[in-house]
């Protein structure tokens, strides 16, 4: 879970010019948005801002947060038709009318206030939609007097991001930007792209890379490593079908199943497939396989564009999932595979592909990282003007 240790703070100290402090709020569903949360975070101290996260789950009361979470991750794993129904009656983007995330977020509102206050911050930056629902309903209101600037981290939108009262949003791409402005005129958007740690997209292999081949050569020489992500809840539909289908085909099935132990167990019964839990050196991991098989076009996918991997889309969750991965595959970020067959002739070509077509490819992924969103929402703020108290 992330962390909510504040920087440190002391209302009376001198800071040099421009610098503030920035309040990253974040969602521990998953750990995408946690991961995201923490490279802000890192961002805005190396550029002089104190900066804390916070987990929008402690700000609710009455034990919501943990059971919030606890329903979201057995759908997705268990019942994953229950949250395909809750994403089309909340979520999914259109003209009809849908029930609102402000109730729920609201419950919040109280501790958001107490913890601007406390830490004195000067800008919020909700990475997590329900967040983006209350510091919006908030600013409506006149009770948060800081501009908050959403980073929206979904290739396709969904209504929940988007909320007419707060400053600004931020968003991966040209397509998803104008989906923004289609959907709530009148707030400022722009498109900077993803959020990576800098050792995903540095131009040498990841010191861990080396240590991963060795690995899998070990495991199973010779055959072509491929990633199969199940995201950190390791929710998948089919994994130990994938896996024995690309082990049958002549490739290494390396599973990514998160915190999911018994995902774990059943997948390592899979007859030579590599089955891994949670995994710290993803830098080294993603520049040592051969191309990432994707369910959900989330952060693991993301940092696989930063380090110039091939993504191919499979399988994919419901809901936000598969809209995101169809979006990617539209904008030739990811290629797509329908069935089993399909998945085998991409890889197929990816792991035949000369260097030029990978070049190309990669440089392809990379060219979606175009700003500094810390720096973006920085100056967005200093723009900003606080509203008056309105009605939402």
């Amino acid at each position: 879970m992330l962390s909510s240790s504040p920087a440190p703070h002391h209302r009376g100290a001198d800071r040099r010019a421009g610098a503030r402090r920035v309040l990253v709020l974040s969602a521990s569903m998953g750990a995408g948005h946690d991961t995201v949360a923490r490279e802000l975070v890192r961002r805005a101290r190396a550029q002089g801002h104190e900066a804390e996260a916070v987990d929008l789950m402690r700000l609710l009361p009455y034990g919501t947060g943990p059971g919030l979470r606890a329903f979201y991750r057995t759908s997705v794993r268990h019942a994953p038709w229950v949250y395909d129904g809750l994403y089309r009656a909340f979520l999914r983007p259109g003209d009809h009318t849908r029930p609102s995330g402000v109730p729920l977020a609201r419950l919040a509102a109280d501790g958001l206030e107490r913890l601007v206050a406390r830490t004195g911050a000067d800008l919020v930056v909700p990475v997590f939609h329900l967040a983006a629902q209350l510091t919006g309903h908030l600013r409506t209101l006149g009770r948060l007097r800081v501009p908050s600037v959403v980073f929206v981290l979904d290739f396709a939108v969904h209504r929940q991001w988007l909320h007419p009262g707060n400053d600004a949003c931020l968003c991966l791409t040209d397509q998803a930007a104008d989906d923004v402005r289609r959907a709530v005129p009148g707030t400022h958007v722009e498109t900077t792209g993803p959020v990576v740690a800098p050792e995903f997209s540095a131009p040498a292999p990841a010191p861990g890379a080396d240590d991963w081949r060795k690995r899998f050569e070990r495991f199973a020489p010779g055959r072509p490593p491929v990633l199969l992500s199940a995201g950190a809840w390791g929710a998948a539909a089919g994994l130990g079908e994938t896996a024995r289908l690309l082990a049958g085909a002549g490739y290494l099935p390396v599973v990514l199943c998160g915190r999911n132990r018994a995902l774990r167990s059943r997948t390592a019964r899979v007859p030579g497939t590599l089955a891994l839990d949670w995994v710290t050196d993803m830098p080294g991991l993603l520049h040592a396989v051969c191309a990432l098989v994707d369910n959900a076009a989330g952060q693991t996918a993301v940092q696989a564009l930063a380090a110039g991997l091939p993504v191919v889309g499979h399988r994919p969750l419901p809901g936000h999932g598969a809209d995101g991965v169809r979006r990617t595959a539209q904008l030739g970020l990811s290629e797509a595979a329908d069935d089993g067959t399909a998945l085998l002739d991409v890889l197929d070509r990816l792991v035949t592909e000369g260097p030029g077509g990978r070049e190309r490819r990669a440089a392809r992924g990379r060219a979606i990282f175009r700003a500094d969103v810390l720096e973006r929402a920085v100056v967005l703020a200093g723009r900003s003007a606080v509203p008056s108290p309105g009605q939402d």
